[in-house]
């Protein structure tokens, strides 16, 4: 059982993202003695949260893996520049992950499960993210205006059935903007698209690096101790925490919190997990002081990339590429991003100066089934994992914190953490949420 906050339990909180940030806040609000250690700059360009489309959107309960998606793995590999690619290269050590992701979205009821499993983590993030910023001093960088998802017909919203009863299940509610009301909704965006829907619960960030680092600065000033060094593994000793090891030497902590992204699979494995986790790999364009851009954030059906304004001008991000973590970006992905914001905004010019242009590529920590891992470890009770969030990191952060809150202050009954359990990837076959369900 955790040991009470007030007896100065202390916390080593690795990793200084979106998930990092949050819980450090959380847990030095609690009365825990908190020790963040990231060898980078918080908000920082190595990190997922800084190029994300920055989103908090309770309607991402949608997975990647949805039924009939199998169909597509040959197009995946023979498309390079497609939504979603897997380089040939890769595909022999992919190959695990990929099955587990095509079986998690193989039927309906999985994905049902999926979506309830995430509805909880998402939901509060608009409000929960305002109050963050105004608590960190900067509430300029969130805004509540809502999403727009465009498509060229109502035939093709219809099309995609699923996907929005699963939104509709899990308390996601929209209004229809057909024609005129979508042109009113969203001026810049091309004729082409003549139907969409406005998703009103929807916030987004103007700036996600510059939210991280304030987020960070937030939980100094509550005071945490920010310790620079790249954590390795961790001191055990009869199954209790001692320290976790560092390049800079040994940080002493009661208790540790797994949160490194991409990078925590290394750690979980000595943590006593053997975690599915790899990168879905994503890009981003920002176009600075552009002619024409969206007021709020859209996303176009038929490129699956979302625009969004931000403090830099309009940003567009997505695209998924599956290969391996040190292989080189393929800026030809970038370029469709960049074709993808002139083509569904006709007032930005053909030709863009190098100068307004910004490129990023990184790595969304990702599991086969699009659930995070949060939970104890299999090592030891003092370790916990939380990460693998994939698409949903920045709009789940701030409920991820709170579950690790209560699972250190011994509280976490509240929750039905089994979703999320490092252990559901013990056999080949992930333990599906449905399945978690009927235990």
């Amino acid at each position: 059982m955790s040991l009470p906050a007030q007896t100065q339990t202390s916390v080593a909180v690795i990793g200084a993202g979106i998930i990092g940030v949050t819980t450090a806040i959380a847990l030095q609000q609690a009365g825990f003695e908190v020790r963040l250690i990231e060898a980078a700059e918080p908000g920082g360009q190595q990190a997922a949260s800084y190029g994300n489309a920055g989103w908090f959107s309770p309607a991402s309960v949608v997975p990647m893996s949805m039924p009939g998606l199998w169909r597509k793995v040959p197009g995946m590999l023979t498309d390079p520049l497609g939504p979603l690619t897997i380089r040939w290269t890769a595909l022999p050590r992919l190959l695990p992950w990929l099955l587990r992701f095509l079986y998690a979205g193989a039927t309906t009821s999985r994905v049902e499960a999926t979506a309830r499993a995430l509805r909880p983590l998402l939901e509060p993030g608009p409000a929960m993210h305002a109050e963050l910023a105004a608590a960190a001093g900067v509430p300029e960088l969130v805004c509540r205006s809502g999403a727009v998802y465009a498509y060229p017909t109502r035939a093709d919203f219809e099309a995609e059935a699923l996907a929005w009863r699963l939104r509709r299940d899990n308390g996601v509610s929209w209004t229809e903007l057909q024609g005129d009301a979508l042109r009113r909704a969203v001026p810049a965006l091309s004729p082409r698209y003549a139907f969409g829907v406005l998703v009103g619960a929807t916030g987004h960030c103007l700036d996600p690096g510059a939210y991280v680092s304030a987020l960070a600065d937030h939980a100094i000033r509550l005071g945490a101790r920010r310790i620079r060094a790249r954590a390795s593994g961790f001191d055990l000793r009869q199954g209790r925490l001692a320290a976790v090891l560092t390049d800079s030497g040994l940080v002493p902590a009661d208790r540790a919190v797994i949160c490194t992204g991409i990078q925590s699979r290394d750690l979980a494995r000595k943590a006593g997990d053997r975690v599915s986790l790899e990168s879905e790999r994503g890009y981003h364009v920002v176009v600075a002081a552009p002619e024409a851009m969206p007021t709020l954030p859209v996303q176009t059906s038929d490129s699956r990339i979302g625009t969004t304004p931000v403090a830099a001008g309009v940003r567009g991000a997505g695209q998924v590429e599956l290969c391996s973590i040190g292989a080189p970006p393929d800026w030809r992905r970038a370029d469709i991003v960049q074709a993808h914001l002139k083509r569904s905004y006709p007032g930005l010019p053909e030709t863009l100066a190098e100068d307004r242009l910004q490129r990023w590529m990184g790595h969304r920590p990702s599991t086969p089934d699009g659930l995070p891992v949060i939970g104890p470890s299999s090592a030891s009770p003092d370790i916990l994992h939380a990460y693998g969030h994939g698409h949903v990191g920045m709009a789940s952060a701030p409920m991820t914190a709170q579950i690790v809150r209560d699972l250190l202050l011994g509280r976490a009954g509240q929750w039905n953490l089994e979703p999320y359990s490092p252990r559901r990837f013990n056999g080949f076959w992930p333990r599906s949420a449905a399945s978690l369900e009927r235990r």
